[in-house]
């Protein structure tokens, strides 16, 4: 048997890489603002898994618009993302539903009300993971909705699996393991473990290690 007895995933970097249809969401928010602006892929990997907040505090730093901007992205960001999605990494959609039949599946991320939802549908995905939490939903950071899923579901042994450093802090801070995702879009030094794909993933938590 694992000593883990669920799986909490992170979304951006670990499951699928969305970032071009990101920055499409924002530069179609900027052009609805009337601001001569654009954003880049790199730009938005740089930011990638902080909140949305300080997310645009990095990109746009105009406080006195913050709110009004922030609301419309998330408008756009809810209404075109259903449709423009991202692209799995391989062997998600291969290995997802043989880890759900091992392992309760959930997922954490510092994303809007409707990113992982989003996700799911978008991906076919949905009838594999038990729950999902974000930002968007709680206004907690990543430990605070690690928590949240572990006290709801009674989750004695979990690991979080993401792509950055913030992951990391965020796992150990909730008290629980991570496996760092290094084909993502980060770093994380401090990991417990470490996979180069999503295939090494899967195949580390479906070994028998009875």
């Amino acid at each position: 048997m694992s000593e883990f007895d669920s799986l909490i995933f992170d979304m951006d970097g670990t499951l699928w890489d969305a970032v071009d249809s990101y920055a499409k969401v924002w530069d179609v928010t900027f052009a609805d603002m009337g601001m001569d602006c654009t954003v880049s892929r790199k730009q938005l990997i740089e930011c990638m898994g902080l909140p949305i907040d300080r997310i645009y505090e990095v990109i746009v730093g105009k406080p006195d618009i913050a709110e009004p901007f922030l609301k419309h992205l998330a408008e756009n960001e809810d209404n075109m993302m259903y449709s423009l999605g991202g692209k799995l990494y391989p062997g998600v959609k291969e290995y997802i539903p043989r880890l759900a039949k091992r392992y309760r599946l959930f997922m954490v991320s510092n994303c809007g009300i409707l990113g992982l939802p989003n996700f799911l549908e978008f991906t076919g995905l949905k009838p594999y993971f038990t729950d999902t939490l974000s930002y968007g939903q709680t206004l907690l950071p990543k430990e605070g909705n690690i928590r949240l899923l572990m006290e709801r579901y009674h989750l004695l042994a979990p690991i979080y699996i993401g792509d950055t450093a913030g992951d990391c802090k965020s796992a150990h801070a909730a008290g629980i393991p991570m496996m760092f995702a290094a084909y993502g879009f980060g770093n994380a030094p401090d990991a417990d473990l470490k996979a180069d794909s999503f295939e090494d993933i899967a195949n580390f938590f479906l070994k028998d290690r009875s």
